[in-house]
């Protein structure tokens, strides 16, 4: 039993989702701060807000209410969007996607191409019905024409 688990934890997949994960979260941190702290500061000075993550937009309420006292923490009055907030986390996603994609994805594809055999094709298509024939073939197995 011991055996089967250190075969299932010491797999490739295994070990390869956990060192995934641990940069995943080191790196999300690096780009949380790139965004909190030179991103949404040069957008901010361009909106005029003194705190980007403080863009607020206030919608009209249909109602009055009347906030709970004490307020809780993190409490949203009604007919306010915070868009500042969300902004920052869509470019947080948008940095990390853009590093994923040109510091992993892109040099994987190339050295994938470099190993990849090119497809060698094993039929063709019959100049008369247009099925598919093997290569070799001298007549078509469905019309029966010369090829």
């Amino acid at each position: 039993m011991l055996k089967g688990f250190r075969d299932f934890i010491l797999r490739g997949n295994v070990v390869d989702l956990a060192v995934a994960v641990i940069i995943g979260a080191a790196f999300a941190a690096i780009t949380a701060s790139v965004t909190a702290d030179i991103i949404t500061p040069f957008i901010a000075a361009i909106v005029g807000a003194p705190d980007f993550s403080n863009l607020v937009v206030h919608v009209p309420t249909l109602r009055h209410v009347v906030p709970p006292n004490p307020l809780p923490a993190g409490y949203i009055p009604p007919g306010e969007l915070h868009v500042g907030k969300f902004l920052n986390a869509v470019i947080n996603f948008l940095i990390n996607a853009a590093a994923i994609y040109f510091m992993i994805v892109m040099p994987m594809k190339y050295v994938m191409a470099k190993f990849e055999t090119p497809a060698v094709a094993t039929t063709k298509p019959c100049p008369e019905c247009l099925s598919d024939i093997p290569v070799d073939a001298k007549r078509c197995k469905f019309c029966a024409q010369p090829v």
